[in-house]
Parts: structure tokens; sequence; C-alpha cells
């Protein structure tokens, strides 16, 4: 009998022993893994703080390397009317202008709030580039080669991929497959093989359309602008000085303080903006619906609808207002017409 109890006792202590052993284990790895995964500074807050020093050039060469599918050596960064920032884009936009070895140039911009006119914006800001870049009195050969990198974090056009990229090529009306070359003389000048290669070349990262899982080095590098994390076994280029140079535990006490801020005021923006939206919508359908059957009769029900949908309007504009200070942000962000945001200011006593 005695026997059988420390048999027991025994096999008993080597079960809690070996338990204990792979939560240990469990636990050990899993800090580990998350400490070689780590959690880095966003990428908009780098383009805007760190990676415009040249001895960090590296990381951003990086991922162009990688988006343009050569190698890519940044020489300056150029700092011009094109990206000087708004009170607005203190929080929503981000952007970069660099000159590479070849003299071409490149935007790169980052978006965080939603903009239905952004491609008319990418298309403006790459030919006000051009233009600030073209001097006076020399011949149109002079025209700059311009590379826009767009990375975005919100729902924008429509399409399955993550990645996109828009070139400008001229296809025979009478025969769709042929595309319009350079001559020999053209191609000797320029330096170019195609007609494409001299145009503007706009590049589109969705970046919330990507499903996380890395697979190519650019794979690596979306993953990163989403998630600010970096692979265990990345590869891309960029990514392995990334890991220094963009590692929140290298930033002092005021920079880390600037950069809580700033994720802080990034959340709240966009809070403030849906939040303003929902509610808005709601209650201008729920005051319209509730009026119009409180009349009984199809014209107050109309009436209901579009005094509630004003309301609804109202309170958007209200609030953004708070915020935004800007007529035209307002617009472009919730499509309520100009004249509209102006008479509701108006009418509430508020001057531009």
């Amino acid at each position: 009998m005695k026997i059988k109890v420390q048999t027991k006792n025994l096999f008993l202590f080597f079960f809690f022993f070996i338990e204990k052993n792979v939560y240990f284990c469990k636990t050990y790895f899993n800090v580990k893994k998350d400490i070689i995964m780590g959690t880095y500074i966003s990428f908009d807050w780098a383009v805007k703080k760190i990676l415009r020093q040249k001895e960090n050039f590296v990381v951003l060469e990086g991922l162009l390397s990688v988006l343009l599918e050569e190698d890519v050596k940044i020489q300056k960064i150029i700092e011009s009317e094109s990206n000087k920032e708004t009170e607005f884009d203190k929080f929503n936009r981000v952007d970069l202008l660099a000159k590479n070895s070849k003299g071409e140039l490149i935007i790169v911009e980052v978006q965080n709030s939603r903009q239905l006119d952004y491609f008319q914006r990418m298309f403006y800001g790459t030919s006000k580039v051009i233009i600030e870049h073209m001097k006076s009195g020399y011949s149109y050969a002079a025209v700059k080669k311009v590379y826009s990198v767009n990375i975005v974090y919100f729902e924008f056009g429509h399409g399955n991929d993550y990645v996109y990229k828009g070139t400008t090529e001229f296809h025979s009306l009478h025969n769709p497959d042929e595309i319009l070359g350079l001559s020999e003389k053209q191609q000797e000048q320029f330096m170019k093989k195609n007609i494409s290669h001299l145009f503007p070349e706009f590049f589109l990262l969705r970046v919330n359309d990507f499903d996380e899982l890395a697979v190519t080095p650019l794979d690596e590098w979306i993953l990163f602008l989403k998630t600010s994390k970096i692979p265990e076994k990345a590869t891309a280029p960029g990514l392995q000085e990334a890991r220094t140079i963009l590692n929140e535990i290298n930033m002092n006490e005021s920079e880390r303080i600037g950069y809580e801020n700033h994720r802080q005021n990034l959340m709240l923006e966009n809070s403030v903006i849906n939040t303003a939206k929902i509610d808005g919508r709601a209650e201008g359908r729920a005051e319209g619906i509730v009026e119009g059957r409180a009349e009984g009769i199809i014209e107050g029900e109309k009436k209901g609808r579009a005094e509630g949908i004003l309301e609804g309007k109202t309170e958007i504009v209200l609030k953004m207002w708070q915020k935004l200070q800007s007529v035209e942000e307002i617009h472009a962000l919730t499509d309520i017409p100009i004249d509209t945001i102006e008479e509701i200011l108006k009418q509430n006593k508020i001057n531009r």
C-alpha cells in the first residue's frame, strides 16, 4: 500500500514537472518570437521624422528598390511647396520628395484618411513637382522623370489586389494590340526604351487590403506598412536596417512623447470623422422617418426625411469644423456640397 502511494506521488510530481516545463517553453518561445517580430515605429511617423535623415536613407531605398524593381539610391530629400503640410495634413497625410542618383524624382505619400478625389490629387501632385523642377528656357527634353508612390490606409478604388502600377502608353485605335514606341533617335537622346519610361509612373499600395501572408520581399514590406512588424526571416532590402533604425527602444523620452501624441491624434481624428458620419446619417434617417410618419402623408414624410437628412449633415459639418476648419477638406471627406457646407456654417453664425 505504501509503495503504491509513493508511486502515485512520484507520478504526480513528474506530471507537474513536465506540465510546468511545457508551459515555460511555450511562454519562452512565444516571447522570443514577439521580440524577434518586434513592434516598430509606424511608417508615416518614420517618413515624417526619421527617414529624411541621410544616414537612414537605406530603409526608404529598400522599399523603393523592391517596388520599382531596380537598385534605388537616394541622393537627397527635397523640401518644396508640394510637401509642406497643412494643419489637417499633420495627422492624415505625410509626403516626401526624394531625388535618386539618376536625377529622377520620387514622391512618397502616406494617406490615412479617406479622400474620394485622391486619384486627381496624385495627378496634381506629380504635375506640380514637374513644373517646380522645370527651369525656364530649357527644352522639354529636360522634364524630370517622376515616380509617385502612394501608400493609402483606406478603401480606395475597386479591385482585388493590394498593389497597382499606372503608366502611360499610346495604343493604336485601329489595332489595339499595337503600342506606339520611340524611334531609334529618341531612344538614343532620352536613353529610354519605351514611351512609358518618359512619363510619370504611379504606384498605389492599398495597405488594408493585404492579407498579411508575406511571401515575397514586397509582401514583407506591405506587412510592415500595415502592422509595423518585421518577420523574423525577412529578406527584403531595408527591413534589416529598419530593425535598428525604427525600433521604439531607440527613441528618447521627447521622441516617444511626440510619437504617442501623433498616434493618439490620428486615432482621435479618424474617430471624430467616422462618428460624425455615422451619427449624422443615423439621426437624419430616424428623424426624417419619424416626422414623416407623424404627419401621416407622403408630402410630410418626404419633408421629414429631407429635414432629417439636413440635420444629419449639419451635425457632421459642425463636428468636423471644430477639428478641420476647412470647407474644402470637409467636402472631400463627406461629399457634402461646398455650398451646403457654407450655408450650414452661415446659419450657425460661424465665420470662415
